[in-house]
């Protein structure tokens, strides 16, 4: 079995990578390392997963629509799991057009890619900014999604009708999957877990949007990736259709417990400096994963102090500290 993921350079995309070859699977993992962030990071996930022979990556722009045929065209691949894109909502304010040519039009080059050869499971990455600023928790699969509250929701909404419209054109297996964010090793830097660890360990003062009056549902790497896995296992039933799950702790942590539970793990207080709430961003997210459950019989539980202590510990070796 040979499975192509995209964004394996990335967080979730390198882990997914890093399971499915410990599981003996040969895996072809594309990524444009875009200077988003540091690409030093993404080269260093990268020489995690060169050490398995049977991983082969290639430095590839899936919205370019050409190259990505020519890749199709080389590999019979089994399954995708489609989890390159432009990530980040704040940026998305700063430069739409990003999320237009990788979310949108490059996730329109991976429906045609997989409908045009052998139409493998496609799962993907949605988001839980989908539910954007519903008042009902916890969020569940069935909720109206209609008000993306970021231009990035927006794309990842837009990417889960486009999934809706090729089953229903072509008999295809695609699943999407909202993930609550996600947190751990090899995280990302410009998520809250990396940017607060990194101001408290310098003692730099650490913002708190909305004058700290948030939660988020943060979600273990290590729980992200079994349900990646265990959903790319069980594509809809009949092998045609379209499912959506959330992928979330189902227990959202308020930013000010979030805080406190890095300052233990980082043996140090955090310098707070309060702010209004930013453009596109969402007072709290809370996952219903009963969903996720009844289908592959499990769900994310991973403790955010557990986590977090991991998460510190990498972040010191990584850095040196």
């Amino acid at each position: 079995m040979t499975i192509l993921v995209t964004g394996a350079a990335g967080f979730i995309g390198q882990a997914v990578c890093k399971k499915l070859l410990m599981d003996n699977i040969a895996v072809v993992g594309i990524d444009n390392l875009n200077a988003y962030y540091p690409p030093e990071l993404k080269h260093a996930r990268l020489r995690e997963l060169e050490a398995f022979h049977q991983f082969e990556f290639s430095a590839l722009d899936f919205s370019d629509a050409s190259e990505l045929q020519q890749l199709f065209a080389n590999n019979a691949f089994e399954g995708v799991i489609h989890l390159g894109a432009q990530a980040g909502v704040r940026y998305s304010i700063e430069n739409p057009a990003a999320y237009t040519a990788s979310n949108l039009v490059g996730f329109a080059n991976i429906l045609e890619c997989c409908r045009r050869h052998t139409r493998p499971h496609l799962v993907y990455a949605s988001s839980s900014s989908v539910y954007g600023r519903n008042a009902k928790v916890p969020f569940a699969e069935s909720d109206p999604v209609e008000h993306p509250a970021s231009y990035y929701a927006a794309t990842k909404r837009s990417n889960e009708l486009m999934a809706e419209s090729y089953v229903n054109l072509y008999d295809m297996a695609i699943t999407g999957l909202r993930f609550f964010t996600v947190y751990g090793p090899w995280g990302r830097p410009d998520m809250a877990p990396w940017l607060f660890t990194d101001a408290i360990l310098k003692g730099v003062p650490i913002k708190l949007f909305n004058h700290g009056k948030m939660s988020r549902d943060f979600t273990y790497i290590d729980d992200i990736v079994e349900g990646v896995v265990r959903i790319f296992r069980k594509p809809p039933e009949g092998n045609k259709g379209h499912a959506l799950y959330n992928i979330g702790n189902s227990s959202p942590v308020p930013l000010l417990e979030f805080i406190e539970t890095i300052e233990r793990c980082c043996g140090k207080k955090a310098e707070r400096i309060l702010l209004p709430m930013q453009d596109g961003d969402v007072p709290a997210t809370y996952a219903d994963t009963s969903r996720l459950e009844k289908a592959i019989g499990f769900i994310p539980g991973t403790p955010l102090q557990e986590g977090m202590s991991r998460f510190v510990h990498w972040f010191r070796s990584y850095h040196q500290l």
